[in-house]
């Protein structure tokens, strides 16, 4: 094969790969995430080797400070994980390649948070209509108070039931209801199933 063959194959190769973490990148916004830290994890899960803050920064054209902010973020996340290489010492990082157990883990802390801040403002709503209504003369805002205090009971019942599959997604449970689809790869053994 003759040198230019193999950068044409090489050059394909990188767009294709490119093309793909821009997809990871554009679908990491469903999970509140920026794209360009989206980029950040897609260039690391196609790296075959841990990336320091140096490597990631000529990777993506971007300020060390804007990567050290990134793997912060996505490390929270648990994401990225630190990685240790004999005689390297700067910092090394790797991504987490089971996006089964990624995505337990992202969706549980994103939606825990909303979903306990949204049973705690349909409480204290619940709670100032019903001092209002002890405290109001007006009839027909009586009735209004207490069919908007059914509403909130309604949603506070469906946050309690997200709750409950919040805590079915983050503890694996829900991979007995819908098994993971894994791919015994090359790279690593860590997406087998725990």
């Amino acid at each position: 094969m003759t040198d230019q063959l193999k950068n044409q194959d090489w050059n394909r190769y990188e767009e294709t790969i490119e093309k793909f973490i821009q997809v990871i990148a554009k679908n990491m916004s469903l999970y509140g995430i920026t794209a360009s830290v989206g980029r950040l994890y897609g260039v690391l899960y196609f790296s075959d080797d841990p990336m320091t803050l140096d490597d990631m920064r000529d990777a993506l054209e971007m300020s060390k400070t804007s990567m050290s902010t990134g793997v912060r973020a996505l490390s929270e996340m648990k994401m990225v994980e630190p990685a240790y290489k004999k005689g390297v010492r700067k910092d090394l990082y790797k991504s987490e390649e089971d996006w089964y157990k990624s995505f337990t883990s992202l969706f549980g802390n994103r939606w825990r948070h909303h979903t306990e801040t949204n049973i705690e403002e349909a409480d204290e709503a619940i709670d100032e209509l019903e001092k209002l209504a002890q405290e109001t003369e007006d009839g027909s805002l009586k009735e209004k108070i207490q069919r908007d205090i059914e509403r909130l009971q309604y949603a506070k019942n469906y946050y309690m039931w997200l709750m409950k599959f919040i805590r079915v997604v983050e503890s694996g449970e829900i991979f007995t209801l819908i098994p993971r689809e894994d791919f015994k790869g090359t790279k690593s053994d860590s997406t087998k199933n725990e």
